[in-house]
Formats: structure tokens, sequence, C-alpha cells
């Protein structure tokens, strides 16, 4: 997994991106109606339910903006919130909060969406030890925000790219012509680039997973669309010599199930690629 200050500084240059993407050479609309000494106060409006998340992030993006912004918050991540309530206040210069207003509703908008998702997970897979986590199956450019929107809604993250952790899947091992020689050679290129990377391999059936069991070194089984008879049958086999993950089209709806045969971590791509945005505003307090 990346480090805090690598997943930091994926934040800070999504933040300069999206308000160089979004102000360009100047807010034209507040700069040619609003004095620019003018100060006012509005407030994050909840018209929607579900997990509230981004309002650390909001907080960064107002610093950055104008550091003399002054944010009050009422409801922190992570916390359900209601149709009516107020997650926090910003006050102080009027251009600079509506500087902020989009990029922080867009994002505060998506983030809740995908926090309140992955708590349905969270709570449907309570009473059993199987972890719900995220994959790649994010937004170009803004994946760090998704990935912190799963950890709010109680979640775990998978690897967060290419570089931070190994992943054979079925086309890798295809291309370089099957499971043990796919394996064998990550870990000679790991030891050779001397890189301290997990391994993770898929398997599309149980005499795969009987194959990988053979090859020490890997970390963990992928267990890709299998049924529920074949993922008792492969976490049996598996035995715990190493974790196992299920994943490929698992749902709301299937997800109890799988995590009822035994398995470590359920992946779901839905957790970030399916969501319908929470319904928020930002609207000036007269």
């Amino acid at each position: 997994m990346i480090s805090d200050k690598q997943f930091n500084k994926e934040i800070d240059i999504i933040i300069a991106n999206a308000i160089r993407e979004d102000v360009g050479d100047g807010d034209h609309s507040s700069l040619a109606c609003i004095p620019e000494d003018a100060r006012g106060s509005a407030k994050l409006l909840v018209k929607d339910e579900g997990i509230i998340a981004g309002v650390e992030f909001a907080r960064q993006v107002f610093e950055y903006v104008d550091p003399g912004l002054e944010l009050d918050i009422k409801i922190k991540d992570g916390s359900p919130v209601k149709f009516g309530d107020v997650c926090f206040y910003v006050s102080g210069l009027s251009q600079s909060i509506l500087k902020s207003e989009r990029l922080v509703l867009n994002a505060m908008q998506r983030m809740s969406a995908i926090a309140t998702k992955t708590n349905q997970y969270v709570k449907l897979l309570e009473g059993t030890h199987t972890q719900i986590l995220d994959t790649r199956k994010t937004t170009p450019g803004i994946r760090a925000l998704e990935k912190w929107a799963v950890k709010i809604g109680g979640g775990e993250n998978h690897r967060f790219a290419l570089y931070d952790m190994v992943m054979l899947k079925d086309n890798h091992i295809d291309f370089c012509g099957g499971i043990t020689k796919a394996i064998e050679k990550t870990k000679s290129y790991l030891e050779n680039h001397q890189l301290d990377l997990k391994i993770i391999v898929e398997a599309r059936n149980l005499v795969e997973i009987e194959e990988i069991l053979k090859t020490e070194g890997v970390y963990r089984i992928l267990i890709d669309n299998f049924n529920y008879e074949d993922t008792r049958k492969a976490v049996k086999l598996i035995n715990g010599k190493c974790l196992t993950e299920s994943s490929g089209g698992i749902t709301l709806q299937t997800a109890r199930k799988y995590a009822e045969c035994g398995v470590d971590y359920i992946s779901s791509g839905a957790l970030t690629h399916s969501v319908h945005n929470m319904d928020l505003s930002l609207k000036a307090v007269k």
C-alpha cells in the first residue's frame, strides 16, 4: 500500500488540478458582482441520507483556496446523515467561498455515495470475518478521493495502483505462459529490483489453485468468478496457507453468501464505479 505521504501528495494534486480546471484565469461571475472585500457564510446542507464523506477534504480545499476561510464542522466524516442536516459552516471572503464551492460539492457528493455503499456492504458482512475491498475501477484522476471514501465507509483499500502490489491476473498468466512461470518470474523480478511487494495470484478454477499452492511466496489467492460451492472448496483447499479473496460480479445480494464460504476478503468494483451521488448543497447563510 502507498504511504500516508504519497496519499497526501495525491490529494494535493487533485485539489490543485481541480481548481486550475474550474477557475482558470478567474471566477468572472463572482468578480463581476461581488466586492473583493465582501464577507459571508455558507452551510453545507444535506438533501439526502447516508454516510457523509469528504468533510476533511473540503477543509483542505478551503485552506488551499484561501487560508483565511474558517470552517465550523458540525458532522464529521463517517457519520450517518439525513435530509436537512448541516455538516458545516464556512465563513470568510465571499469570492473565496464561491471559488471553492463546486470542487467541494463534486467531491463530497461522490465520496458520500461511495461511503454509503461501502457501509451497506460492511453491515451486510457483520458477524463474518470477511472484509470488503475496493478495486482499481475508479474515476481517472480522483482515485485517492474514492479510496478515501471507501475507508470512511468502513471498508478496506486494495492496492492503490500498479506500483504498490503485484497482481497476476488471467492475462498476465496467459501472456507469460502459465501460473508457475508467472509466479517464479515475478519473484525473480522483485528480488532483482529489490522490491518488497506482496503477490496476489488470480485463480480461475480449483486446478489453478492447486498449482498456485505448490509455489511459495504468494500473499493472497484471488478466487475469481467461482460459485459458492467451489468457493468453499477453494477455501478448504487453501487451508490458511495464504489469504483468500473472492471477486467477480459480487453484489449486495450475493456478498453475504460468499463471506459465509470463509474468504478473508471480498473485492467489489461496484463500490466506486456504480454509485449515485448524494444530494448536497452549499447555501449562503443570509
